[in-house]
């Protein structure tokens, strides 16, 4: 029904499209991912400003009329994130954040815990230097599988419960295997499996760290998750040095 929506919202991606105007892939506590156009806001004088750039955290009114796509009518800037832009390790983390965002959570239905994550996200790269680094971004990330629905079995063996010997982790089964069931697996070490058992339990500034070899056998678990249960594939990370 054609109207006007105020809602709290992240630029996920800005667009140049026209002679003036920007479309925007946004993400809302109450309406999830949504498209909008902001008419004129690449002319000098435009009353947006810089406020519609990735990573902005805006308090937006949108009009949606017949189409898809709404318009940005009013926008006002909560956070600008400006401390992250001034590092390219941080500035490169939160496109990934948002990126990620974007691909597993596509439509309008509403979660406010993805919202919050993306925004104390953001609030991290700011603030810390060290949220920048592939450790803390696979955390961000599990805890996206985590609010999607998606979260892999960490516990038990995936395929028969058997809490003894996971030797391996397989995403068709869903997580972690055993020794007796890691035929279609791969190797996955029990660094790597502590690792993804304390970024899963831990707050998102507490994440843990870890060897590389470590961290890219998490990266490939938490990856084959999205593939097969999101059917998502997300960007590969910086490797770690």
């Amino acid at each position: 029904m054609p109207g006007s929506l105020r809602t709290e919202t992240i630029v996920l991606r800005s667009i140049r499209y026209g002679e003036a105007d920007r479309i925007l892939h946004l993400y809302t506590p109450d309406r999830g991912r949504m498209s909008a156009i902001a008419k004129g806001a690449r002319r000098t004088k435009s009353r947006f400003g810089a406020r519609l750039e990735p990573f902005f955290h805006l308090r937006a009114i949108l009009y949606q009329g017949r189409s898809d796509l709404l318009t940005v009518t009013s926008a006002e800037t909560l956070d600008a994130h400006g401390p992250l832009r001034e590092r390219a390790a941080s500035l490169d983390a939160a496109a990934r954040a948002c990126d990620a965002v974007s691909r597993l959570f596509e439509t309008d239905d509403p979660s406010p815990p993805v919202f919050h994550l993306l925004a104390n996200e953001l609030r991290l790269l700011d603030d810390d230097p060290a949220a920048a680094r592939p450790a803390h971004q696979l955390a961000f990330r599990l805890k996206l599988l985590v609010a999607g629905g998606f979260a892999p079995q960490l516990a038990s063996c995936a395929s028969c419960g058997d809490a003894d010997h996971l030797a391996g982790f397989s995403g068709a089964a869903g997580g972690v295997v055993c020794s007796a069931c890691e035929a279609s697996a791969f190797p996955l070490s029990e660094e790597a499996h502590a690792f993804l058992v304390a970024a899963l339990g831990r707050p998102l500034a507490e994440a843990p760290d870890a060897a590389p070899r470590a961290l890219r056998q998490a990266e490939r678990a938490i990856a084959e998750t999205a593939a097969h249960h999101a059917h998502v594939q997300l960007r590969p990370l910086p490797r770690a040095a």
